[in-house]
């Protein structure tokens, strides 16, 4: 039994859920997004709810019972209130910047790096150490911030490179004489 899957997702009031079949689309400040479930499993809509249920007992069934009812609470969250994801880039000379629809990384190559920001997501430098990805589609916002993140991966010996801001790197000593 899935204990995930047997939660409730709340859904808030400035959010609109539609259901029909197996297609689920929610839609509120954010924007719209849309997710097609399994057939495995059925959604059936209370008064501010959304219950997911598996068809059967089958093995599949109930798996993908805990994983789509955590894809529908994560599209009716992030057209309420969107997911951040928030990077730190140490070292010296490294910086970031946001000019026009392009992230500019300086990050210790001879050239520095444009990232095109993709549709749906904005990027903000409060400083040109410190960069926010956000956006309402959770798999897109982690997967923009680990593509900034691949450009120069933090190193265990003196921490440079660009990390998420709550990741800890484990330290290495370097060479002794």
């Amino acid at each position: 039994m899935s204990r995930i899957g047997q939660n409730p997702v709340s859904v808030p009031a400035s959010v609109t859920v539609n259901v029909v079949g197996q297609l689920v689309t929610a839609k509120g400040k954010l924007g719209e997004l849309s997710l097609t479930l399994v057939d495995d499993v059925e959604i059936s809509r209370g008064e501010e709810t959304l219950v997911v249920k598996p068809r059967s007992d089958t093995q599949r069934a109930r798996t993908m019972w805990g994983t789509m009812r955590s894809l529908v609470q994560n599209i009716v969250t992030g057209v309420d209130e969107g997911f951040t994801v928030n990077l730190e880039i140490v070292g010296v000379g490294y910086r970031a910047a946001v000019e026009g629809k392009e992230l500019v990384l300086q990050l210790g190559y001879s050239h520095e790096i444009r990232y095109p920001i993709p549709e749906g997501i904005s990027i903000a430098c409060e400083r040109p150490t410190l960069v926010a990805v956000s956006g309402a589609d959770r798999q897109l916002v982690g997967q923009v911030a680990a593509n900034i993140r691949s450009y120069r991966k933090p190193e265990p010996y003196k921490g440079k490179g660009v990390r998420y801001a709550k990741e800890f790197i484990l330290r290495k000593e370097g060479k002794k004489k």
